[in-house]
């Protein structure tokens, strides 16, 4: 049977750059740096508290929308942290992690012919999903090194057509966190044009220096017209448990439920009371745990630096990237990352991969949510990665 057959959306899409990479690090023994996730095993409360429920809680079928106690507490949580008001019961489901929270919102909004704005360096899960629902997605092209919003930008793509907006901040791959006004920005072309945003705010917690995430929900004008999608894995560095939230107004959710009873229906209700406790923590948890990333970002920036690479300041997410364009080196993000891990033993992620048009294929991301030992070996790897390669 050829491609031909199936699914087109599916069928014709390559292995991801993430499952290729870190096969790459896997075949040459490299340390990691390319995939999001940390080396140590989260913490050991909420793991217990989720082993606890394992042995001794209920562990059939939990409701669908999520267990009422988690609902509850991602409500208490958002209104604390952003002074955003949700009714547990009506505006916040619990789903089996963030993509299928983004896969639930987008099959939600998008109808065939709806146009969707999307801004690159991009998420790879949001165009195929976009596709499958029969959306066009218009591709708005970020770059470095701030990836800042303009209304240029935002003038070209909006128009009569467009249904909705995807919108990652804090934005992986190239770790910026946005400031209000081009939240402000983005709110009023949603409003002028009647737009729904979906919104990709995982990274929400994992912020640094004094750069404050504000989800777009709570710019005003955009409370009944924002998904807002959160991920429990990245708040607790605990990302095999793949549980998400999507908090919006009841005429939305109604509808982004729907799609969550025919994708998972529902998620393991150990993890879920787990969470419910992790989100009852006190602020000193998360000040802390933004502490200790802060100390890894500086740790492999410093390294990275005195090695001659030319890093962009990470603003939040567990990233941060290399420019190589200054270097002069014969080579794109791509042929670099290859490189790297074959002769060097170090994985790392071509921001270009994040494009599907027009790419910048100069810019490298690095994964830092690692323990110090690993990030001194993998820059010890890379000592002359850079003085290698010069024309």
């Amino acid at each position: 049977m050829s491609n031909s057959s199936l699914n087109k959306v599916f069928a014709d899409l390559p292995v991801t750059i993430f499952e290729a990479m870190s096969q790459a690090a896997r075949d040459n023994n490299a340390i990691n740096l390319g995939q999001g996730f940390p080396d140590d095993p989260g913490p050991e409360d909420i793991r217990r508290a989720a082993a606890e429920v394992s042995l001794n809680g209920y562990n059939q079928y939990p409701s669908m929308m999520g267990l009422p106690e988690l609902r509850q507490a991602i409500a208490t949580h958002y209104g604390h942290w952003h002074g955003l008001t949700l009714d547990p019961m009506s505006e916040v489901m619990v789903t089996s992690g963030g993509t299928e929270a983004l896969t639930s919102a987008i099959l939600a909004v998008v109808q065939p012919g709806d146009e969707v704005v999307c801004f690159q360096p991009v998420y790879d899960s949001y165009l195929p999903i976009i596709r499958q629902a029969g959306g066009i997605p218009r591709l708005v092209r970020l770059e470095p090194p701030h990836w800042r919003l303009n209304e240029d930008m935002l003038k070209s793509v909006f128009n009569s057509k467009t249904k909705a907006v995807l919108f990652n901040n804090p934005l992986n791959p190239s770790a910026v966190v946005y400031p209000r006004e081009d939240l402000e920005l983005l709110a009023r072309y949603c409003q002028e044009f009647d737009v729904i945003a979906i919104c990709d705010e995982v990274w929400e917690h994992v912020t640094f220096d004094e750069h404050k995430h504000v989800p777009l929900i709570t710019i005003p004008g955009m409370r009944e017209r924002t998904i807002k999608v959160g991920s429990a894995g990245k708040i607790f560095s605990l990302t095999g448990w793949k549980i998400g939230f999507v908090c919006a107004a009841p005429p939305l959710l109604r509808v982004a439920a729907k799609v969550h009873q025919f994708l998972t229906f529902t998620t393991a209700p150990n993890l879920q009371a787990a969470v419910a406790y992790g989100l009852g923590k006190s602020d000193d948890y998360f000040l802390s745990m933004r502490k200790d990333l802060t100390r890894s970002r500086d740790r492999l920036t410093r390294g990275l630096e005195s090695l001659g690479f030319p890093v962009l300041k990470s603003q939040g997410t567990y990233f941060l990237t290399v420019d190589l364009s200054p270097l002069g080196l014969n080579e794109s993000d791509t042929e670099f990352c290859w490189r790297i891990v074959k002769d060097y033993k170090v994985a790392a992620i071509p921001v270009s991969a994040f494009y599907e048009q027009d790419p910048v294929t100069s810019v490298v991301r690095f994964c830092f949510a690692k323990k110090d030992e690993t990030l001194d070996t993998a820059l010890e790897r890379l000592s002359d990665a850079v003085r290698g390669r010069k024309r």
